[in-house]
């Protein structure tokens, strides 16, 4: 007797169990996949419904998932694999008034004042309790921050600002030109606007900073360098603190890296990248600078200087002579990939 039209294969019945497919067929018997692919000679083949095996029906939707996790997120976990951003460092004074309270491998500072805190990055979301219980530790309150500052509009230094001005009530002063990177989360960064897993909570700004600006709080002054490049609106810190009867210039590199998969060389999104990274140059060559800090410890060298800290001893954050090489180098580093790069344009 001849079979129903419909046959499923996995049951052999006309009936298939929820959510199986079923194959159709001409005939009186069942046809192999093969058999309904094929159509005789001249004739045009006929859609026919087919369905994946029972283990491909498995496989397929696993494998489609996992590309897509890591299509979605497989930047932003490459950016954020390194431990040492969320390793914790014994906070501690660095001069003055200036404090570090940032983890291993992202700087964050506090500044103290008889009107409340200032704080430099919040890092990562993940990095603000560690914060918090740092400044704790030294002896002053975290709800005490009363302005929030960035060295520029990266994630691992931002995205915990929504966080800290949750937590504090702080205002958030960013240079203009990384204004609205912060308050789109990161959307309108030039380099990882489209990468899922750069992007962080969209933070308000409360006043819009620009090249010189001055924020004073408690009668500390810091001044705001636009130091262009890294990003549009990198934000190079200088002020002046006392210590030990000395005064001594603090400068806080925002960054001068040129990240890799930078495009120095006719770059649509940011045509005037090359020439924002030699003002930059001159910029950091401008400033006077006795104690050298930076958006990262390794610029600096922190895990190395920290042990050197003495009680009445020479203090080994004041690096003159380390803040000249490390600029000096790093704009090495961007000459020979801009050259690099222009070879590769012609």
């Amino acid at each position: 007797m001849a079979r129903s039209k419909w046959y499923c294969p996995h049951t052999r019945t006309s009936q298939p169990p929820i959510g199986a497919c079923f194959y159709r067929h001409r005939e009186g018997r069942p046809r192999s996949r093969s058999a309904l692919l094929r159509h005789s000679p001249g004739s045009s083949p006929r859609a026919i419904p087919l369905a994946y095996t029972r283990p491909m029906r498995q496989k397929v939707p696993i494998r489609a998932g996992l590309l897509v996790f890591v299509l979605a997120l497989g930047g932003g976990l490459f950016s954020q694999s390194n431990p040492d951003w969320t390793e914790p460092f014994t906070p501690f004074r660095i001069a003055g008034n200036l404090y570090y309270v940032g983890s291993k491998g992202l700087a964050s500072y506090l500044i103290s004042t008889a009107e409340g805190n200032i704080l430099i990055n919040s890092d990562l979301e993940a990095n603000v309790p560690m914060i918090s219980q740092s400044i704790e530790k030294l002896g002053f309150h975290f709800k005490d921050t009363k302005i929030l500052l960035i060295s520029h509009a990266h994630w691992d230094h931002d995205a915990g600002s929504a966080m800290v001005m949750r937590m504090t009530g702080a205002e958030y002063m960013v240079m203009d030109a990384d204004v609205s990177v912060v308050e789109s989360g990161g959307k309108t960064d030039f380099q990882y606007g489209n990468t899922p897993g750069s992007l962080y909570p969209a933070a308000r700004v409360g006043r819009i900073l620009h090249d010189g600006d001055k924020v004073k709080l408690g009668g500390t002054v810091l001044v705001a360098h636009l130091t262009p490049g890294h990003t549009r609106g990198c934000t190079t810190w200088t002020m002046k603190v006392s210590d030990g009867g000395k005064t001594y210039d603090v400068v806080i590199v925002g960054s001068p890296n040129v990240n890799p998969g930078y495009k120095l060389v006719g770059n649509p999104a940011y045509p005037q990248i090359a020439e924002d990274y030699e003002r930059m140059w001159r910029v950091l060559e401008s400033l006077p600078c006795d104690i050298f800090l930076g958006a990262h410890g390794g610029y600096f060298g922190l895990e190395e200087k920290y042990p050197l800290r003495k009680e009445g001893g020479a203090n080994p954050f004041v690096d003159p002579d380390g803040y000249k090489r490390f600029i000096a180098q790093k704009e090495q580093e961007f000459r020979e990939e801009l050259a690099k790069q222009k070879l590769a344009a012609r």
